[in-house]
Order: structure tokens, then sequence, then C-alpha cells
């Protein structure tokens, strides 16, 4: 009886064995259509692997800190340069620690709404658009107001109109609190993982944060749109459009960039494309850059936490100097 348990534990030993040698060997089960031109994956075949494009191999990845000796933002609690040509990391402050990010927040909200919706379609403002907030920068809109994505898109990433974040929310979700939840699926998607929204705007709340190195992946998703790109680098933007009475109403806004307005100067052999702005009492100041170097690459660089307005140029233009 002996020898036959051991038998039987011989040959049930075997057969896990094999099992996963036949396991490794075959690699990662993924459903595909085997015909489809897109299908860029020979799972358990051979010669696959030159045909395999790791996760990271367009995107920057850093630790958490690194600071070139040259650059000091002291007066921001973190920082981050990135050089989206070459997929480097130049400058890392403090890039995966968790902080609120104001209205960069509204980049994750763009870049949903342009991969899901539709410029053109017709969003109707319900009475969740009038917020009461003190110092909330708003376009406006009250119940009733119809807009197309387009033109809320630009109130929203030009003017940072936060009425208009929860215009896009609802068209796409029906609510803030389900658009948030499909914000969240759509960071961990892109690798932002100490990311969690709250709301589409980044109006102040304790569950509501990201960090240096989540806003970069988030903005260099985003810059696949050409509009998002377009708005971006837009200083003014005029439109029309209607209240619930059929009225029209004119948008009238500019950008909140400094750059772009000509307030503060990029260093030499800089140019800012554009980005977006984020001020609140709890986040501090906070800005998030497209920019071009001489030499030919695309940088993203982002502050967050800088004391106030004046210190976050300076902060952003110390950032800038390191792009040769």
């Amino acid at each position: 009886m002996k020898c036959t348990n051991r038998s039987v534990r011989i040959i049930a030993l075997t057969v896990i064995i094999a099992t996963l040698l036949c396991a490794c060997n075959k690699g990662v089960s993924f459903e595909f259509d085997p015909d489809s031109s897109d299908a860029l994956f020979n799972i358990g075949g051979t010669g696959a692997s030159s045909d395999i494009k790791p996760f990271a191999a367009d995107i920057c990845v850093t630790d958490n800190d690194f600071e070139a000796l040259s650059l000091a933002i002291d007066e921001a609690e973190a920082g981050g340069l990135f050089d989206a040509t070459s997929a480097e990391t130049v400058y890392a402050k403090n890039a995966h620690k968790k902080l609120n990010p104001a209205s960069l927040t509204k980049v994750m909200t763009a870049y949903i709404a342009l991969k899901y919706g539709h410029l053109d379609d017709t969003l109707t403002a319900s009475s969740n658009v009038v917020i009461t907030e003190s110092g909330a920068q708003l376009l406006g809109l009250k119940e009733g107001d119809k807009l197309t994505l387009e033109q809320a898109l630009n109130a929203l990433l030009l003017y940072s109109a936060n009425d208009a974040g929860v215009l896009i929310a609802e068209y796409l979700s029906g609510s803030v609190e389900s658009f948030a939840s499909v914000m969240n699926d759509e960071a961990v998607k892109l690798g932002a993982t100490n990311t969690h929204f709250m709301n589409p705007h980044g109006l102040t709340d304790e569950e509501h944060y990201t960090t240096v190195y989540d806003l970069y992946l988030i903005f260099n998703a985003a810059m696949q749109f050409e509009e998002f790109r377009k708005i971006i680098n837009t200083t003014e933007y005029k439109s029309t459009y209607k209240d619930r009475e059929g009225n029209p109403k004119n948008i009238d806004i500019g950008t909140t960039n400094a750059y772009l307005k000509g307030d503060v100067q990029a260093p030499a052999g800089v140019s800012v494309i554009g980005g977006k702005t984020g001020t609140t009492k709890a986040a501090k100041s906070c800005l998030i850059l497209l920019s071009n170097g001489d030499n030919g690459h695309t940088y993203i660089s982002v502050i967050l936490g800088s004391t106030d307005h004046d210190s976050l140029y300076r902060n952003m233009t110390t950032l800038l100097t390191d792009i040769k």
C-alpha cells in the first residue's frame, strides 16, 4: 500500500511539473482575432519577440527623485521635466507624492471627452452646472444652456471653467460621480496608479489626488488628440451658444497661461506650446506645460504645490532652463 501511495504521489508530481512547463512555454493567453491586421502578438509561436512592444517603450519612467544639480525648485512641493521625444526623465522632485492637482484635473476630463465624445455633439446643461464655491472659475452656465463639446472643451482647458467640467461629465456619464469612476479607470489604463479623482474639475476634495508622474502620463496621452494640442495653444476663443430659450450667449475668453499671454518669458531656446494651470487654496499653484526645445525635442513639465503665482512661474522657468 505504501508503494502504491508513493507511485501515486510521483505520478501526480510529474503531471504538475509537466503542466507548469507547458504553461511557461505557451506564455500568456490573450483573446484576439488572429486574422486581424491589428494582431501583433503570436502567442505560443516562435519569432514573435521582435513584435512585442513593452508598455513603457514610449514613456518616461522615474524613481521618486531624480534631481539635476543645476536645478532647484524649492518653492514647489513637487515637479518634473520629461523629454517626450527620447522618453527620458530629465528632472523629478517628489514625482510620486500624492497631491491635490487643482484644475490640472481637467486634462484627464478632456482626454476622456476626446476619446469617447464627438466635438459637434450638443450638450445640455443641468442645474448641477451652477457652482457656488467661492473663487471657482466659471463660464456662467445656466440650466438649459446648450453648447457643443468643442465649445465646452475650450471653456474647460483655455479658461478653466469648472461648470464646463460638470457639463462634460454629465454628457458622457450622466453624473459627476459616474464620470469620476471612468476617470479612475482610465487613469489605471494609462499607468497612473497613484491617482484618485472625485470630480472632473479639480475643486478641493480630500480624496482627490494625483502625482507629478501620473499627470505626465495623462498629459502625454491627451497629446495624441489634435484638438487638445490646438486648444492648449490657443490664447483667445470666441463663440456663441444658446440658452434654454434659444437666445444667443457669447463666449469671449482668454488663456490663463502666463507664458502664452506674454506675461512671463520662457528661457532662450525654449518655445512654450501650451498647457494647463490650476490654483486652489489646498493645491496652491500648479502648472503643466508642453514645450519645444531648439534641440528638436518636445518636453512635458509639471509643477505642483508652488507657493503662489509668481513662484510657480519662477519654478517652471527654472525647470525649462534644463532643456538643451
